[in-house]
């Protein structure tokens, strides 16, 4: 008989409009054999990361035609995590291995299909990092700034929400390449982690500036390259504002616009006209198959200490719902990591 053991969850109650709270969520208490369904191709894996990702907040609502779906109320969320598994009936996947991939918000989980997970080869750096530079949000940072926005040595790259879990990322490797590269943030602390730790040229924080317009002419007197836009509406509108002829802008995601009823409207669109912008959407999905490159790239550059990542870490799933909350509120520093087991 397969063993039946307890598993926690955190259990999305409805769909949410504003603002996500805690108490749009829930932890509960079910049970789980610890057995692959007969016939079934799937694994059963025991969780050790989760991480929490603003992209989960349109998860949160009925969507229809989206490239992600929505979550079920009643059910528990998913995401991406960090996992042991416990049993595969994929032939890719034996017992013991660390992958990383999505999972369910809960101890244990039986995850089918097993396309979307990673096996875990490098294990001398820390696990979480797989759910953050070494996994979902480094291929973001990697994919929007070196094959959507073509840099080149010597530009100037601006980066927004730059201290988050892809925005250090995004700066660093600005800066790996030779450009200046200025990021905003919501606070002093972020910006002096921004100057002193991921060495970003200047930053600032953009609560305490009237006029954005001004803010940006201020530290890119003569225009900006690069664009890594992480949050819309009267940032970006600013930015176009700014932008060189022929610039370049990956759009990564807009946070400020994500729990609006009604989204603001951006008013400088004309500039893309003017001043020859390419301005491109990118879904990190569609650059998986060079992950292999980007571990090749970056692996030897944190082994050396050339590139940094600071993570935000919860302890306990129950401290889950609080921690992806804080993300729109910007109360985390770096990558936001939840911890469920330690093994």
């Amino acid at each position: 008989m397969a063993e039946e053991v307890s598993n926690k969850q955190v259990i999305l109650k409805n769909y949410v409009t504003g603002y996500p709270k805690e108490s749009d969520m829930e932890i509960k208490n079910s049970t789980i054999k610890l057995k692959v369904p007969e016939g079934s191709k799937a694994v059963v894996v025991k969780n050790l990361y989760l991480s929490c990702d603003p992209y989960m907040r349109s998860r949160m609502r009925k969507m229809e035609g989206s490239y992600v779906e929505s979550f079920t109320p009643g059910s528990p969320i998913t995401g991406y995590g960090v996992a042991k598994v416990l049993e595969s009936g994929d032939p890719n996947f034996q017992k013991g291995d660390l992958v990383w991939g999505m999972t369910g918000w809960e101890e244990y989980s039986i995850i089918t299909p097993t396309q979307t997970l990673f096996k875990i080869h490098d294990k001398d750096v820390p696990l979480s990092y797989y759910t953050g530079i070494l996994g979902m949000p480094g291929m973001t940072a990697y994919a929007g700034f070196h094959e959507v926005c073509s840099p080149k040595k010597g530009e100037t790259v601006f980066v927004s929400a730059a201290s988050g879990a892809v925005g250090q990322l995004v700066g660093q490797f600005a800066k790996m390449l030779g450009c200046y590269v200025v990021g905003s943030a919501g606070s002093k602390e972020k910006v002096d982690l921004l100057k002193s730790k991921f060495g970003f040229d200047e930053a600032f924080n953009y609560k305490e500036e009237q006029d954005l317009n001004a803010a940006l002419k201020r530290y890119f007197p003569d225009g900006i390259d690069i664009y890594f836009e992480n949050v819309g509406g009267k940032m970006l509108d600013a930015v176009l504002l700014n932008m060189k002829l022929h610039g370049r802008i990956a759009v990564c995601g807009m946070i400020s616009q994500y729990n609006l009823e009604q989204t603001e409207g951006v008013h400088n669109l004309f500039c893309l006209i003017t001043k020859r912008i390419r301005m491109e959407g990118f879904i990190v999905f569609d650059y998986y198959h060079l992950y292999p490159k980007y571990l090749e790239m970056v692996l030897p550059q944190i082994k050396a200490g050339k590139v940094v990542y600071v993570e935000d870490v919860a302890d306990g799933l129950e401290s889950a719902p609080s921690a992806l909350v804080g993300l729109f509120s910007g109360r985390n520093i770096g990558k936001q990591v939840v911890i469920v087991s330690r093994e």
